[in-house]
Formats: structure tokens, C-alpha cells, sequence
């Protein structure tokens, strides 16, 4: 790892030692020159790999995962809306991200982007957060990949016992009202999902295997699913019953909460209901696009191919799933879709079992690729923190001599995943994950009007447009979908950072590469 690169006398500074060290920002040319050891990924992705990436992300979680929850439950019909909202907010996240993939072509995403313009603790704090986003949304997406896999399996004549087929907890209503109501973990009479533990057994062992081999599986079950997507809304457009959309936003259009108390929508006593609402929970689906920030490192032209690959699969993606929503809630009543398999139920549901078929197992591989893109960012965040003294070097900024791989935090990432997905409800999993991304875009979206500030001068080979708007527009839409969360997810976030203040003050502050440059300016 290396640790030497040049740090000038202003570039750390601070009024006081404790005020310099948490707010101590990373110089770019610190980044880009860390990038060039022996520990540096191996660039081989193109803009057409790299859209595919961010492409097999998103297609899959938001389609084939979180649809028919946030419909039955959430935002009804109006979730086509939802979508639109969703989109709009993160295509403005994309456009800050896109300007600081093509400034810092290094791993590690919005914690680099932090690092370089809020200083360490604030980078701290996203990195952190970007692991619980990642592993959150990998173990999701792996019990939705369950949860289809399953619709096949008796069509071959295998039926797993309840034992191996079912979490070990369930997300259920405290009092039975459903929807808008409080929920809570209740024991299942599973043991363990064992299907969404296997594949995310397989999808590590194909990621410590290596980054092209993984970007081109990936591709493969890309191709798989734009057609089965495609195919949903072309034939599914014959069986749309128009009344299905009436009432169009059956709990409202609002849906924005703070802390449990009801600012705009229909009051209600639990967590936020209608169109906003929808927003934050199907937010989740488009994670995939900032998961490109975290492979500038290993794109062959990352200044050039990482902006357009995020914009260029952000736009893929909205379109379909805003058409993908209008079927779907054409085809069913709301209140009848199927959460876990929504859209192959769907089908069945008309008349199409065949169609049924066809679509689950488009399922299965769309999920296959997003749990293999999700799977493969958090290990790279990792990789940055390391080279930062964050975590500990010897095991998280490890890469692999052969594979080039950050092969042993792939493996711990692995590990985790699988107790998660194996152990815990999609429904629980999924309102986890949406909080993270949303803090994250928020971040990045100041990051930009901080360096823009403190940085005029530096290189943007992309630069975000209309800016102070764009990034200020970001910031609020994204706080604004942060507060429709139901309010036990900002408890679970909060916990989740206060468990990593606490490794940041007990190691991380120890042991930084930027802590150390400081101490060597001032003597």
C-alpha cells in the first residue's frame, strides 16, 4: 500500500489538531497517485461494459423485486408516478456523481468524493454507510432471486421443505391493520432461505474469480433480461384493464413524514402511505447507477466512459421500469399482486402460465446480475478505506496477485450478505437499503457544491450542469424521500453509524494515512 505520496503544507489544515483531523480533506493528486502501486485494479472496462453494469444493477431490484410491495402497500397505481419522482431525483444525483467518477477515476465512490472535498470524518461516515447500502441491497435482491427461483422449482418437480425454503424471521403488522401500520420481526417456520444462500456463495466465488469475467456474465444475463422486460410490456400491454388505475393513488399522493409525524398525505398512525412515499421505498431499484462511480478504477477510459455509462443506464432503466409499472398495475388490482414475484404472478394471473415461465426465469438471472454488481462495489469502497488507514490494510486493501481481485474483503462481504438473506424478509432488507443510498446521494450532491467552491481550478473532463441548482435540487428531493421512510429505518441508520464512530475513533484515527502526513507537515 502506499503511503508516501506527496502532501504539501496546506493540505491539511485546521484551527486545532482534534478540528484538523476530522475535517482534514484528501488532495486529488494524493488519489489519482495511489491508484498507480501495485495494488491498483486492472482497467478493462468499456462504456458498453460498464453501462451494462450499471444497467444489470438497476433492472432487476426495482422490476422484479420491490414493485409489487410498494404497489400492494405503499402507493397503488400512483407507483408509476413514484417511479417518474424517484428518477427525477437521482437523475440529478447522477449528474453530481458523473463529475466526480470523471475528476477521481478511483475506487471507493461517494467516500472518495467526501474525503476529497468534507474531509475524513465525513468520508468516513459515507464509507460506512455505502457498506450498509451495498450489503443491505445485495442480501435483498438475493431473497428476491429466492423467492423466483422458487416459482420454478415445482414446475420441475422440486419442492424445497419449509425448513430450507423460508427466513428464519418475517416482517409482519403489529396489530393486523395492514398497510400503514407499524411492523416487527416475528419467528418463521423456516430455519434458513437457503436458495438466496447459494447464490450468494456463487456470485463471490465468481467475483473473487475476477472483474472481466464477472463484467461479462454479466452482460450475458443482462441481454436475458432486457429481453424478458421488453417482452412484459409489449405482451403484457394486451391485458391492461384500464379500471385497474382507478383510483390512480388510492393512499394518496403524499406520503412524507419526519419522524413518525405526518407533514404532507393522509394522516396515518404508522409509516407513510402514497405516491412520495412509493418514491422512498422503490428508491432501492436504482442503486445500480452509482455503483459505476465504483469502478472508475478499473475502466480503461474512466474520465470519458464512467459519466456516460451512469447517465446512459440511469435513462435505460427509467423508461423501462415506468412501463414495466404501468402493466403491471394494468394487468392486477393493486391490492392482489403477488410481493414477492409480482410480475411473473402477474402473468399467471390472466391466463399466461407460459409467459409465467419465461418470466421468472428472466427473473432469476436479471436478480443473478444485480446481486453480482451490488456484491461487487462494496468490496472496492472497502479497497478505498484501506489505502486511507480506515480499516486494516493487510486484509481489506489485499488484491489478489492473479485475479487482481480485492479478493479477501470479497469474501467477507460474501459472508455477511449470506447471513443476512438467509436469516431476514425482503420486506425488512428492502426499507433497510433505501436510507443508505438516499444519505449517499445527498452527500455527494454537497460534495460537488463544496469542490466547486473550494476548487474552481481543478480538471472536470465532465462537468455537472446548472449548477448550483442541480445539486441543490438533489439535496432536497433527496432529504425529502429520506423523511417518507418509515421512521425505523433513520433508528437502524443511526445505529448503524454509531457502531462505526466508534471503530473511527477507536482505529481509524489511529491508524490514517492522512493523520500521519499531518503530523510529519507540523514537525
Amino acid at each position: 500500500m502506499q503511503t508516501n505520496s506527496p502532501v504539501g503544507k496546506n493540505s491539511v489544515s485546521g484551527p486545532s489538531k482534534k478540528q484538523g483531523q476530522l475535517f482534514t480533506r484528501k488532495p486529488l493528486k494524493m488519489l489519482l497517485d495511489e491508484a498507480k502501486g501495485e495494488n491498483r485494479l486492472r482497467r478493462v472496462l468499456g462504456p458498453v461494459q460498464l453501462t451494462a453494469l450499471g444497467v444489470g444493477a438497476v433492472i432487476g431490484a426495482g422490476i422484479f423485486v420491490s414493485t409489487g410491495k410498494a404497489a400492494h402497500d405503499i402507493a397503488g397505481p400512483a407507483l408509476m408516478f413514484s417511479y417518474m419522482l424517484a428518477g427525477v431525483a437521482c437523475i440529478f444525483a447522477a449528474l453530481c456523481y458523473a463529475e466526480f467518477a470523471s475528476m477521481v477515476p478511483v475506487a471507493g465512490s461517494a467516500y472518495t468524493y467526501a474525503y476529497a472535498t468534507l474531509g475524513e470524518m465525513f468520508a468516513w461516515i459515507i464509507g460506512w454507510d455505502l457498506v450498509l447500502e451495498y450489503a443491505v441491497g445485495s442480501a435483498t435482491v438475493a431473497n428476491g432471486w429466492s423467492s423466483y427461483l422458487q416459482k420454478l422449482l415445482p414446475k420441475l418437480g422440486i419442492d424445497l421443505p419449509a425448513a430450507l425454503s423460508k427466513p428464519l424471521f418475517m416482517y409482519v403488522d403489529k396489530d393486523g391493520a395492514g398497510p400503514g401500520t407499524d411492523h416487527e420481526f416475528a419467528m418463521t417456520n423456516g430455519i434458513v432461505n437457503l436458495p438466496a444462500v447459494l447464490v450468494v456463495v456463487a456470485v463471490t466465488l465468481v467475483l473473487v474469480k475476477g472483474i472481466q469475467e464477472s463484467a461479462r456474465f454479466n452482460a450475458t444475463m443482462v441481454a436475458v433480461k432486457v429481453f424478458a422486460v421488453l417482452f412484459v410490456i409489449l405482451v403484457g400491454a394486451f391485458y391492461i384493464n384500464p379500471e385497474n388505475w382507478q383510483p390512480m393513488a388510492p393512499m394518496g399522493w403524499g406520503g412524507i413524514s419526519f419522524f413518525g409525524h405526518n407533514v404532507f398525505g393522509e394522516s396515518s398512525s404508522g409509516p407513510p402511505v402514497g405516491m412520495v412515499a412509493g418514491a422512498a421505498i422503490i428508491f432501492f431499484a436504482y442503486i445500480g447507477f452509482d455503483s459505476v462511480s465504483t469502478h472508475a478504477e478499473e475502466a480503461k477510459n474512466p474520465q470519458k466512459d464512467v459519466p456516460i455509462a451512469i447517465i446512459a443506464s440511469l435513462l435505460i432503466c427509467t423508461v423501462l421500469y415506468i412501463g414495466v409499472v404501468a402493466v403491471l398495475t394494468g394487468m392486477v388490482p393493486y391490492n392482489q399482486i403477488d410481493v414477492g414475484a409480482g410480475v411473473s404472478s402477474a402473468f399467471s394471473s390472466v391466463g399466461l402460465g407460459w409467459a409465467e415461465t419465461i418470466i421468472a426465469c428472466a427473473g432469476v438471472a436479471g436478480i443473478t446480475s444485480v446481486l453480482l454488481v451490488m456484491m461487487l462495489s462494496a468490496p472496492r469502497v472497502f479497497l478505498a478505506m484501506a489505502r486511507d488507514g480506515m480499516v486494516p490494510a493487510k486484509f481489506f486493501s489485499a488484491v489478489h496477485p492473479k485475479y487482481r481481485t480485492p479478493w479477501k474483503s470479497t469474501l467477507l462481504i460474501g459472508a455477511f450478505v449470506a447471513v443476512l438473506a438467509g436469516l431476514l424478509p425482503i420486506d425488512a432488507l428492502l426499507e433497510m437499503a433505501n436510507i443508505g443510498t438516499l444519505f449517499a446521494f445527498v452527500i455527494v450532491c454537497a460534495a460537488v457544491l463544496i469542490m466547486r467552491k473550494k476548487h474552481p481550478e481543478a480538471e472536470r473532463p465532465f462537468r455537472c450542469p446548472l449548477v448550483p441548482i442541480v445539486p441543490i435540487l438533489g439535496i432536497i428531493m433527496c432529504v425529502g424521500l429520506m423523511c417518507s421512510l418509515p421512521v425505523a429505518n433513520w433508528y437502524r441508520l443511526i445505529g448503524w453509524l454509531a457502531i462505526g464512530f466508534v471503530i473511527y475513533f477507536t482505529y481509524s484515527m489511529k491508524h490514517s494515512v492522512m493523520r500521519k502526513a499531518a503530523q510529519e507537515d507540523r514537525s
